[in-house]
């Protein structure tokens, strides 16, 4: 196979090379000082320095011009075709504090290298935790970054030390509003309404009535956009959900977090009762670490975990995208760079999440 790369003119190389094949030429040498292999095939591989567009990529290693507007079949999740995908990506950490890593080269060197097809923006919504509305212009250049690679991305509405959603609720409602709007046309959008609730808060009372206010929003700008909900004690209790689902609402998922260190066994007990009781779920944040972040990993525990949701189709996204000095990081805390990253860059665990996904 011979593979010419070439910043300008790739379209007439091409025509040239069709009439010399044409012509029943047994052999074309074709010399680029950029990169030249041979084979018995011939393919024409065009770059520019130009902001990439989707046209940049082959469909293969694009997902949203391959997959299109995902929606739900049952407890899949399937393309526009109707075919089921399973979204296997990453996670930022708060993008409050490590902005860097909202980049279009970190984004590519995800998708080209580690195989991803979704990433995650997690925003922290608590003012505490540093949530400003500032950072909204961040998550809009994540989107950007994100569609110009053609991957799918969640925007994070990241409850965490607020516990209750309903203490942001009015910062929810401004943000999922603008948000929706602004991307209703776009194929590659997931929300995720609230990451984790915890503390003293219930499905009922607190979270069911917030999540269905929230999608109400969004509903009235985007129709059709995947939603992901968060369950009760830190998106773990998603059997206590599919008893009292969301009602007379489409393309809504429910979010299951696990740290393979700490949930094992019984964590996914939970999840194959929500399943059989037909609540469809994202695994849309996991490490295997503990559930600190630190600690000991648990690489048994990890591989049985995506053992199990590879078998069933579950999406999952791995937490985290810094290089914060800690197990559940996947750089290495004394790495700068935000792209091209080596094995040698990796953390223990970013190695083994690069080397599952790269595998399949």
């Amino acid at each position: 196979m011979i593979r010419v790369k070439l910043k300008r003119n790739g379209f007439i190389v091409l025509l040239m090379l069709l009439m010399l094949v044409n012509a029943g030429c047994k052999r074309a040498d074709i010399m680029s000082t950029e990169d030249v292999t041979t084979s018995t095939n011939i393919e024409i591989e065009t770059t520019t320095t130009e902001t990439l567009t989707s046209e940049t990529f082959s469909e293969g290693n694009n997902p949203v011009l391959k997959h299109g507007r995902l929606k739900l079949d049952g407890l899949q999740i399937v393309d526009q075709s109707g075919t089921p995908i399973q979204l296997r990506g990453v996670s930022t950490h708060g993008i409050q504090w490590f902005p860097e890593y909202v980049s279009q080269d970190t984004f590519k060197t995800m998708k080209d290298d580690w195989h991803i097809n979704v990433v995650r923006l997690a925003m922290y919504s608590d003012p505490n935790a540093g949530y400003d509305e500032q950072l909204h212009a961040l998550v809009e250049k994540g989107v950007a970054y994100a569609t110009e690679l053609d991957l799918y991305v969640i925007i994070d509405w990241h409850i965490l030390s607020d516990g209750n959603p309903n203490l942001s609720k009015d910062r929810a409602i401004k943000f999922f509003e603008a948000m929706s709007k602004k991307y209703k046309d776009n194929p590659n959008v997931l929300y995720e309404i609230c990451n984790e609730p915890n503390g003293d808060v219930t499905w009922s009372r607190d979270i069911k009535p917030y999540a269905e206010s929230i999608i109400n929003v969004i509903r009235q700008n985007d129709e059709n956009a995947l939603i992901i909900v968060g369950t009760p004690t830190w998106s773990q209790d998603v059997d206590l959900v599919a008893n009292d689902p969301i009602e007379n609402q489409e393309n809504i998922l429910y979010a299951l977090h696990f740290y393979a260190a700490t949930h094992k066994e019984g964590l996914r007990e939970k999840l194959s009762e929500a399943l059989k009781l037909g609540l469809p779920i994202i695994v849309s944040e996991f490490g295997i670490s503990d559930a600190s972040g630190s600690g000991e990993i648990d690489y048994e525990q990890g591989a049985i975990w995506l053992e199990f949701l590879d078998a069933h189709g579950i999406g999952y996204v791995a937490w985290n995208l810094s290089n914060k000095e800690e197990t559940s990081a996947l750089i290495k805390s004394d790495i700068k760079t935000v792209s091209g990253w080596n094995d040698s860059d990796l953390t223990p665990w970013g190695l083994w999440f690069v080397k599952w996904i790269g595998g399949k």
